[in-house]
């Protein structure tokens, strides 16, 4: 790694010369930290992008400028993606371009061990996750799409609704089940909540890599230039079927 660039820093840090390679690496250590005081789901975040050479050790100010020009990417250019969730079990879910992989900690050994090999996202899935104490602040589009999803499907039953407060917990869940999870813009909020570089691109890489969606409704979260380190987007990610549904109703 040539520079770390975290959500809880102001500007990306250079790592020691010693250790230090050209690789930068973006990451939130601590996902759903609302979560710790009571023991709930939490996680860390990590995407990876390729060598760059502006990304050096010794960095004055037009450096370090560069560097941060140099770290606000696309999505797209990422090379590896990967989550760590902490609960019942710790889980390591990475993707390097070529499928999804979860590993989860085995205490008696203290190591990981292979549990999910080429994860695919179901196509489709009867969970949604949206904060929905927010309803009265979104777009009555949205609003029209939640209130499809609580009344009675083919089978007779609505679809569930489940929020953690947790991205890298509602989207294990989300692998494994399909659904749908949002978090998107609203009358407080224009930008949403989540970062694009932090949380949202590193995540919409590993659920395409499982073969799932991830958009802000405008265009592939992958696709979406940051223009600052920190920058906010919505995002609707999950199973493709479940948001080609949700992009009809939002159109």
């Amino acid at each position: 790694m040539g520079i770390i660039a975290s959500e809880e820093g102001d500007v990306p840090v250079a790592v020691e010369e010693t250790y230090s390679g050209n690789y930068i690496v973006v990451f939130d250590p601590i996902d759903g930290s609302a979560n710790i005081d009571i023991a709930l789901t939490t996680g860390s975040i990590f995407g990876i992008y390729g060598p760059d050479q502006q990304c050096l050790v010794d960095m004055d100010d037009d450096s370090m400028g560069k560097c941060i020009v140099s770290v606000c990417q696309r999505g797209s250019n990422l090379v590896a993606a990967e989550y760590c969730l902490y609960s019942s079990s710790v889980v390591y879910t990475l993707s390097v371009g070529n499928g999804v992989y979860a590993f989860t900690l085995d205490p008696a050994y203290g190591e990981f061990a292979l549990t999910h090999e080429d994860i695919k996202i179901p196509k489709a899935g009867r969970i949604y996750s949206f904060n929905e104490g927010n309803y009265d602040l979104w777009d009555v589009k949205l609003q029209n799409y939640i209130d499809h999803l609580r009344q009675p499907g083919p089978n007779g039953k609505p679809y569930s609704g489940r929020y953690i407060g947790c991205l890298v917990g509602e989207i294990y869940r989300m692998l494994l089940y399909g659904g749908i999870y949002g978090n998107p813009k609203n009358k407080n909020s224009k930008n949403g909540n989540l970062r694009l570089l932090y949380e949202c691109a590193p995540m919409s890489y590993i659920v395409e890599q499982a073969g799932g969606k991830a958009t802000d409704c405008n265009q592939r979260i992958l696709e979406s230039m940051p223009e600052k380190i920190h920058q906010r987007t919505p995002i609707f990610i999950g199973s493709p079927e479940e948001i080609d549904k949700l992009e009809k109703y939002l159109a």
